[in-house]
Parts: C-alpha cells; structure tokens; sequence
C-alpha cells in the first residue's frame, strides 16, 4: 500500500466525477432553450442510477471473476469483500479506491448518448435505457477490456482509459439510438442555434480539468505513466483545438468559441485509448488530424446521412474514439507501457494494430446489438418518443414542469 498512490487516485476519481457535470454543461449549452433542463437532468440523473448499479453489482459483473472472457459475477456484490486492504488489479491502492474510480467512468459513459438524443426522447424511457444498457453493453465491454480474463485483452488489444469501453461504445449506441428515435420535427426547415457559449465552454473546461484524473489516473498510481498519459493528453486537445480552429477560418473565415471548445474535446477522445502507450511527438499527431477526420465526418452524419444525431454524439465520441484506438495501433509502444504486447504498425509490427481493429469491431457489434436489444426492451412499457406536443412545448415544461429561464418571454431560439 502506498499513501502517494492512493491519494492520487481518490484525487482523479473526484476528477473523473466532476467531468459528468462538466458535460451537462457542455451539452446543456448546446441545446435549444427549451431543452436545456432536460439536457442536464439527463447527465444528472445518470450520476445517481450509476453508482447505485456500481454498487450493488455493476463493479462485480464488470471486475468480479469471469465467465467465457466476457462477464464477471456476483462475487463483490454490494461492495461484499471490497475493502481497505489492496485488490487484484492494483497492489499499491486500496480495493475501494479502484471500484471508486472505475465507478466513475461507468457514470459518464452513458451520459455521453445523451447527446444525441436531446428534445424528443421520454426521460422514463431514457432513463431504463440506460440502466439496461450500463449491463448489456457497458459492465461486458469493461470486463472484457479491462478485467482478469477479458477477451479482447487475450487478443492483445489494448485501450488505456476507455476508447473501445467509454467512447465507441456510446459514440455507435447514440447513433444507433438516434435513428431508432428519427429526426427532430421539422429537423429538415429548422436551424438550431446554440443557446450558450458561455455554458459550453464552462463545460469543455471542467471536461478537459477531469479529463488528467480520467487519463492519468488510468495509471493506477502517482507514476512515471501517469505523467506520461497526463502531457499526451494536454498535447492531444490542444493541437485538436488549433486544428479545429485552422478549419473553421479557411471554412468559415471566422474561428469560433463553440468550435474551440468541441475541438479539445475530442482531441481528448483520441487519444484516451493510447494516452499511456503512445510517444508524446505522436500526440501532435493524433489530436492535429481528429479535428478534420470528426468535422467532416458530422458533416457527412449529419447532411449526406440526414441522421439526427443532436449534439454529435457519434461524431465526436464515436468517430473519434474509433481514430484513437487505431491510432494507438500505429504508434504504441511496448517500452512505453508493457501492458502492449506489440509495438504498433509505425515501428514495423502489424500484429497490435490487427489486434485494434478486431477490439473496435468486436465494440461496434456489442453497442449496436446491445442499443437494439435496450430499445426493445423499453418498448415494451412505454414509447421511446414523445409526443408531438410535448416535442414543440420543450421538454423542460413537458418532462419535468421546469424551465431554464422562467422569466424569458421572448422567442425560443
């Protein structure tokens, strides 16, 4: 056991949690005006459904034994035999510090579907879908990447802080989830603003702030590799930034600040599944060219796909996660972290990089089969939509009989 260790994971598991507010803000600002409380009570909400689950058997599934590489037990349920000495996974920390700080992550993986979902989904059936899906296609996936046994581990794929288990997974549920649900009414004649810089870049800010406990802390320890994994993330989102940044001034000749923001974010996707593999030069590299591969790819979504993924949920999360675990099978490193078995394809080894795209395939099936089975179930007991009238009155009112701004009686936006 080590104090210094075990202070830095609670630490970034605080940091971890704090990203989950931070995206309701960051989503909250995306929206329309009329959405916005239903937006952020859908991240708020989250938070507390997950560490429910986390405890009572989520952690255990997820970590607890193991069954065919693919799902653990019931072993630790309810926290049973999880306590202050060390666990398993982590010699110098004690076995709570890592449930807690896996905990975490099980919280802001499902949030991040919600993105795509704003102004029409009923947030009954948004919030049983989540539940369903945190044990369908999160608690397998985390086991399967992350836990003793896991299946794509034996394969040699490797995702340092969640590329496959946080970001593809929900990236491809949210677009699979979207077109399930189809368009906004009117998606076709209506522009929809932005309704608060200000709010998204409060939230990118606290995102990119938890986001070194996120990546850093996956070192398990106050290390060398979490030192590592904290400067190629600085160095990701900020070159993604620019990068966003250059493209918006040839495009649009004007930068801007929503821009900015979206541009540091999914710098910060990318290179969560190599941060703690890759050299630090590669980060130039991994975060300069996401921003162009997600711009166009939302464009692509979003006006050649007419899919109605809101808030780019897949765009962002989905495509740029997808770009980062194959970037970490171009520039992995061994000798950086033995945890890769494999050099990646730029040092002259195929075999890591065929091992990351077999993980990302074997992620996209899990989602989509999973996201397909969730929206079945809930079906059964309510509709997934909401009706007309609830979709033109907002959410906020229809939902949850609340609004952002009470005393606004201008023109929704």
């Amino acid at each position: 056991m080590n104090t210094g260790d075990t202070g830095f994971m609670i630490l970034s598991a605080a940091l971890v949690f704090f990203m989950t507010p931070g995206l309701a803000f960051f989503y909250g600002g995306l929206v329309r005006r009329k959405n916005v409380c239903s937006t952020m009570m859908a991240c708020t909400s989250i938070m507390g459904l997950s560490v429910v689950m986390w405890v009572l058997f989520g952690y255990s599934l997820s970590f607890g034994g193991n069954h065919l590489g693919i799902i653990g037990d019931f072993r630790w349920l309810a926290f049973r035999h999880v306590g202050m000495d060390a666990g398993p996974y982590a010699d110098t920390i004690p076995h709570l510090v890592f449930a807690a700080f896996q905990m975490m992550f099980a919280m802001i993986t499902p949030a991040l579907i919600t993105g795509s979902l704003v102004g029409r989904m009923k947030f009954k059936a948004l919030f049983f879908f989540m539940a369903f899906w945190s044990v369908l296609v999160y608690y397998p996936l985390a086991h399967m990447v992350w836990g003793s046994g896991g299946i794509l581990a034996k394969l040699g794929s490797v995702d340092f802080a969640g590329g496959n288990v946080v970001h593809i997974s929900s990236g491809v549920s949210a677009l699979v989830l979207s077109i399930l649900l189809g368009r906004r009414r009117g998606y076709e004649h209506t522009t929809y603003r932005v309704h608060n810089v200000p709010f998204v870049l409060l939230g990118a800010s606290i995102l990119w702030f938890g986001w070194f406990g996120f990546n850093a802390g996956s070192a398990l320890g106050a290390n060398g590799l979490a030192a590592h994994a904290f400067m190629t993330s600085a160095l990701s989102s900020a070159c993604a930034m620019l990068t966003w940044m250059l493209i918006e001034v040839i495009r649009e000749r004007k930068p801007t600040l929503v821009g900015a923001s979206t541009g540091l974010v999914i710098g910060l996707v990318a290179i969560t599944p190599g941060a703690g593999f890759v050299p630090i030069w590669s980060a130039f590299l991994i975060g300069g060219l996401v921003s162009p591969i997600c711009y166009f790819g939302v464009a692509l979504v979003k006006k050649k796909l007419k899919i109605d993924d809101a808030l780019d949920a897949f765009g962002c999360h989905g495509i740029g996660g997808i770009w980062g675990g194959l970037a970490t099978g171009l520039f992995g490193q061994s000798s950086i972290n033995s945890t890769a078995q494999w050099d990646g394809l730029f040092f002259g080894d195929t075999r890591l990089f065929l091992a990351q795209l077999a993980g990302i395939f074997i992620t996209i099936i899990i989602a989509v089969i999973g996201t397909l089975v969730c929206a079945g179930i809930i079906r059964i007991f309510t509709e997934l939509r909401v009706s007309v009238r609830d979709e033109q009155l907002g959410l906020d009112i229809s939902q949850h009989g609340e609004s952002a701004y009470p005393t606004f009686t201008g023109l929704d936006q």
